[in-house]
């Protein structure tokens, strides 16, 4: 496509409000505008990107014998409500009522839909298994939009949901599956790591995410020195036999502590070492409250607890159920003297003898706690997060390393989480009915986008891989007042054209340096400048954008040495 013809609106400066550098170079290289606070819209450099990605996503899916359909993006809120989802999406859930008094939910995901389209239209064992999918926008009211497309309120999403007879079956092709993932990863160039996964409000027992290495990632791998184990930090098992040394035991103390509501005001102050304080977190489980222990220095895993707990519900108790459970401001919480409130600990507490921990009244905390002799813990567990340098649960000479990523797809087997409340059943040979075995599997196409813009870039802009650059070429012309240069330019414009080859010719009247700059900003695999000196002798320069490399070639030489980079 031509430049005059096109909407590429580049900036010189960056944005005030963009913090990740894909936020700043997609609005930087016109990709994107920001319409209001996590809504985009894409203009025809970000659409490009998208559709190759899309490309190599739909061959890989079909490859695998998934078949594409389209669902509606408006979803009737009875069907979130026969499955316990309705609730459970909270804040993030956009919904409203029709003139109808009819209500919907803006499709956050659909589980939900096409479980009910297969309930009504698969019925036999002979049907199955079967695998289908979409891409298609998505709407989640993000409390805090973040890095431009990276956490945003509306994104398009490649979702695909596989429906099998039995477990063995959903087994075979939840593998097909991860292994397509991987290929479309690789084929895309993105450097991408398989990690074990809470299934969270999908639901389900099974789940691995796909997580991009990125500096401005919002989540965190935790993965072995020695081994290719990975995980979400909140599910690795804790070792605790290399943690600080228990303190000495001491005399229980009440001491005051006004407005010291955190760890590190209570360490500073008593110059203590986080080891020897203990944290104390009321929470909600199934409606009952308990309280968490944890050291100090660790955080408790909701994941773990959860699981401990064998809790369906488990949520922070609120500042008011605080005050009336315990009798204090959040932040004073202990376990000396807590009545009527379930206690559970994690098994670290059990090394230390004595320590620092609220009084369960506000400005004081007790001094001097050892859990045996002043303190009613039902029980302990492993219900903390995992610390870096800590052993790994995959090799005794191995530790925990933590590494920044933004998750680009996520995969789940489902089981009956959604058929059976949704009677999604078939008969099997036997002639008896049975809930369809499900499996669903995501990937963010935007993500992905703004992925490989983290993963490939310099000072000067984006670096694309050749797979998914919004155009192979960027042909410039550094005089577009000589005719020679548009001559040559005009006939290599229409080659790429019949050739079915993308370019961006920027045919514009600009200085040379003004279309160098955004050339190296929008970041295209190769640049073909044409300038006056070489276009007399009927040559061209061709750069590869990522190395810098320069060739001066004759057209004739152009036209065959093009066979060797066009995919």
């Amino acid at each position: 496509m031509k430049w005059t013809e096109t909407l590429i609106p580049t900036l010189r400066d960056i944005p005030k409000d963009a913090e990740a550098t894909s936020h700043q170079l997609m609005i930087r290289s016109g990709m994107v505008r920001k319409l209001s606070s996590g809504v985009y819209s894409y203009l025809p450099l970000g659409v490009l990107a998208l559709n190759k990605i899309q490309k190599i996503i739909r061959e890989e899916m079909v490859s695998v014998g998934a078949v594409e359909l389209l669902l509606p993006a408006l979803h009737p809120a009875e069907l979130w409500k026969k499955t316990g989802r309705y609730d459970s999406l909270g804040g993030d859930k956009i919904s409203f009522e029709n003139r109808s008094a009819q209500e919907f939910v803006l499709g956050p995901t659909h589980e939900e839909v096409i479980t009910d389209l297969i309930s009504h239209n698969v019925k036999s064992y002979k049907e199955l298994p079967m695998t289908l999918f979409q891409i298609q926008t998505k709407f989640r009211d993000e409390l805090r939009p973040r890095f431009g497309v990276i956490r945003s309120k509306e994104f398009i999403m490649k979702d695909a949901y596989s429906f099998d007879t039995d477990w063995e079956g959903l087994d075979k092709t939840y593998q097909v599956m991860l292994q397509a993932y991987k290929n479309i990863f690789k084929r895309c160039h993105l450097n991408v790591e398989v990690v074990n996964a809470d299934p969270g409000l999908m639901g389900g027992n099974v789940s691995h995410e796909f997580m991009l290495l990125a500096d401005f990632g919002e989540d965190t791998i935790a993965s072995c020195t020695k081994t290719d184990y990975r995980s979400t930090p909140e599910l690795v098992p804790c070792f605790n036999e290399s943690l600080a040394e228990p303190s000495d035991l001491e005399e229980l103390l009440l001491i005051e502590t006004p407005g010291l509501k955190t760890i590190e005001a209570i360490s500073k102050k008593l110059d203590l070492a986080k080891t020897h304080l203990m944290k104390t977190i009321i929470y909600v489980a199934d409606k009952n409250p308990v309280a968490c222990l944890v050291r100090g220095d660790h955080e408790i895993s909701e994941l773990k607890l959860k699981k401990y707990l064998d809790a369906k519900e488990l949520v922070l108790a609120s500042d008011e159920e605080i005050l009336k459970w315990v009798g204090c401001s959040t932040g004073f919480c202990g376990p000396v003297g807590l009545k009527n409130i379930r206690v559970v600990g994690d098994e670290a507490l059990k090394l230390g003898g004595s320590y620092v921990s609220g009084a369960n009244q506000n400005d004081k905390h007790y001094k001097g706690v050892n859990l045996d002799r002043d303190c009613s813990v039902e029980s302990y567990g492993d219900v903390r997060t995992v610390l870096p340098g800590e052993r790994s649960p995959s090799a005794e000479d191995g530790v925990i390393e933590m590494k920044r990523a933004m998750e680009i797809g996520h995969i789940f087997k489902l089981g009956t989480r959604y058929s059976k409340p949704l009677e999604a059943r078939f008969i099997d040979k036997s002639g008896k009915e049975q809930d369809i075995i499900m499996g669903c599997y995501g990937i963010g196409v935007n993500r992905m986008v703004a992925g490989a813009i983290e993963q490939n870039h310099d000072e000067k802009g984006i670096c694309w891989p050749v797979s998914i650059a919004p155009a192979l070429f960027h042909m410039i012309t550094m005089n577009q007042a000589d005719e020679v240069v548009v001559s040559i330019a005009n006939e290599l414009y229409e080659y790429f054209k019949k050739s079915s080859i993308d370019v961006i010719y920027d045919n514009r009247n600009e200085r040379a340096g003004v279309k160098f700059n955004d050339a190296d900003l929008i970041g295209l695999p190769y640049q073909l400048i044409i300038g006056s000196k070489n276009a007399k002798e009927g040559k061209v320069e061709l750069k590869t954008r990522h190395s810098g490399e320069v060739e001066i070639l004759s057209v004739v030489d152009f036209y065959k040495r093009i066979e060797g980079l066009v995919l």
